[in-house]
């Protein structure tokens, strides 16, 4: 009978431990994103501007005893969009066009809280890059598939269970990407992220 309180007492006392130690919600924002397309195997890009995107995702945070701090993992769906110039081979004038890219981001965010209601956090961002598309027809077949990896950091501030951050990002590397143009020529380039992340998160 002393083991069955024993053991009642204990799980009773872990799931409290849990309850206070593990957190989870959901968070969507926008995004910022600056030119993101670099080293193209042809002149054939230009005049490129940024445009705002969009992420929406889930969140856990689990703190860590003594330090003060706290682990966010978090599971994120980006999309972003650049306007850009492209020229055409054998084209007098170039036509405007957009550049959307979709990505799955998976950031690992160490934090701290500060003043009771902000938090500061860094860490890396693991992306897997789903798909990229241009809205013209004189470029097909594009490849941008693969992973990458980057760096977050930011800080934010949390009213209960809302909460918004804003945090900076930027590709470690490049990510080779590849279309073919209307003479059939293969066109390489590398997409690299560098964007600003506004985000608002609900506790669940």
């Amino acid at each position: 009978m002393k083991k069955v309180i024993l053991v009642i007492c204990l799980a009773f006392g872990f799931s409290q431990i849990s309850n206070a130690q593990l957190a989870f919600g959901v968070k969507a924002g926008i995004n910022y994103n600056s030119n993101s397309i670099e080293n193209v195997s042809q002149d054939v890009f230009g005049g490129a501007k940024s445009k705002t995107g969009f992420h929406a995702g889930i969140w856990t945070r689990l703190k860590v005893p003594v330090l003060g701090l706290y682990i966010r993992p978090e599971l994120v769906y980006t999309n972003l969009e650049n306007e850009i110039v492209y020229t055409a081979p054998g084209a007098v004038i170039g036509e405007v066009t957009s550049h959307t890219f979709q990505k799955i981001d998976i950031p690992v965010l160490l934090g701290k809280k500060i003043f009771g209601i902000g938090n500061v956090f860094i860490g890396p961002s693991f992306q897997y890059i789903l798909d990229s598309d241009f809205d013209v027809d004189t470029i097909s077949s594009i490849d941008s598939k693969g992973f990458t990896m980057g760096l977050q950091f930011g800080g934010g501030v949390e009213f209960g269970k809302l909460g918004i951050d804003i945090r900076w990002e930027r590709a470690f590397s490049g990510v080779g990407s590849s279309f073919v143009n209307n003479v059939a020529q293969n066109v390489n380039y590398d997409t690299r992220i560098n964007q600003i992340i506004i985000g608002l998160s609900i506790k669940l």
